[in-house]
């Protein structure tokens, strides 16, 4: 599968998987960040990309993000879908600093994964659903 894909920033290194460790694919801050507790800002990570027909990219970040940086993802995970393929669509990380914090430009802060869109589905209307009852919201694990 190839994806097409415009580089903002030319000194970062290139995208590629993470070997045979991951199927995720790092992403970069494209730009030296420095945010005070409290602050939201958009990250950019300093591409754009055509994704495949049918896929969609499922962005999070990276399990070291918060210890390293103090910043969480504020959408908690992102969905890019490939009709987001302009040039002028670069891709961002939402971020929400819980303590002051510079990230360096090319610090890797986000993966992504692509994903096959959701076929189309049709929602049809009952009075009673035939499954069991379960508790509710909350109660997997309490009965």
């Amino acid at each position: 599968m190839e994806i097409v894909i415009k580089y903002h920033v030319k000194d970062l290194p290139p995208l590629c998987p993470i070997g045979n460790v991951s199927d995720w694919i790092d992403l970069r801050a494209a730009e030296r960040v420095e945010m005070k507790a409290g602050e939201f800002r958009i990250i950019s990570l300093g591409v754009s990309m055509r994704l495949p027909e049918g896929y969609e990219a499922h962005l999070a970040p990276r399990s070291s993000t918060f210890q390293k940086y103090g910043i969480l993802q504020t959408n908690s995970v992102g969905v890019i879908d490939n009709s987001y393929s302009g040039d002028d669509d670069i891709w961002g990380m939402p971020a929400l600093a819980m303590r002051d914090t510079i990230i360096e430009k090319g610090e890797r802060i986000c993966q992504f994964r692509l994903v096959r869109k959701m076929e189309p589905v049709a929602f049809v209307e009952v009075e009673h659903l035939s499954g069991p009852a379960r508790g509710g919201f909350g109660s997997t694990g309490s009965l």
